[in-house]
């Protein structure tokens, strides 16, 4: 297991898009010129880490990244804790409208958080993307390790070549599997207390999804 990045300040946003990675004919069709012909919504939301009313989805100006807020998401194991609190999960479906003769795949997705864990404890934290009806998931995970008691980041990044697209001209749902589990490991529970959320210390987490474009097949 690789020991994923962990990073300092609770603002603090890496914004790691792909989108200049994208070939010349690709590019030359960009994000769709109108904002507003593109929108977001939450059509379903589950999981013991989003409960109904604890996620909400903006859309940039610029068309070219969209944030989920949660407000309500901490794994945790040790005192205080019940068996199910070491893994929370929460599933979201986004209906995405787009504009006509264009598609989209997500390049790259931002996590952050914070995490206070024990000496001998570890967490993950896992997602995994597909569109309604594909074959097709990607997914990536992250390992983090005590002693930590400070945020956290991590970065899910897509080769151009390897984007999954919407198809074109159907409307199918976009699909986010996301989830964090936390491990007592060589730690004693019975004495301490480990834990992992996607919530700042401002109470939300901006978990953003940077989206690539390109136009459709004539």
């Amino acid at each position: 297991m690789t020991r994923a990045l962990l990073a300092g300040g609770a603002t603090a946003v890496f914004l790691a898009s792909l989108l200049g990675a994208q070939p010349a004919s690709a590019a030359a069709g960009g994000p769709p010129a109108d904002p507003d012909k593109m929108t977001i919504e939450i059509a379903t939301v589950n999981g013991s880490g989003c409960r109904q009313g604890t996620a909400a989805v903006a859309v940039s100006e610029d068309n070219t990244a969209f944030t989920v807020t949660y407000s309500d998401y901490l794994a945790m194991v040790g005192l205080g804790s019940s068996p199910t609190d070491f893994r929370k999960n929460c599933q979201l479906s986004l209906v995405v409208h787009v504009p006509q003769g264009f598609t989209y795949a997500i390049a790259s997705a931002d996590y952050r958080g914070y995490a206070s864990l024990e000496d001998g404890a570890y967490a993950t934290q896992k997602a995994s993307y597909y569109f309604q009806g594909s074959p097709d998931t990607a997914a990536r995970n992250h390992v983090f390790y005590g002693p930590h008691d400070n945020n956290w980041q991590a970065t899910d990044e897509t080769d151009w070549a390897q984007l999954v697209w919407a198809p074109c001209g159907v409307q199918r749902n976009f699909n986010i599997n996301t989830e964090l589990r936390v491990y007592a490991g060589s730690s004693d529970p019975a004495t301490t207390t480990s834990f992992m959320t996607m919530d700042s210390t401002d109470g939300e987490l901006n978990t953003i999804y940077h989206l690539a474009w390109k136009e459709c097949p004539a």
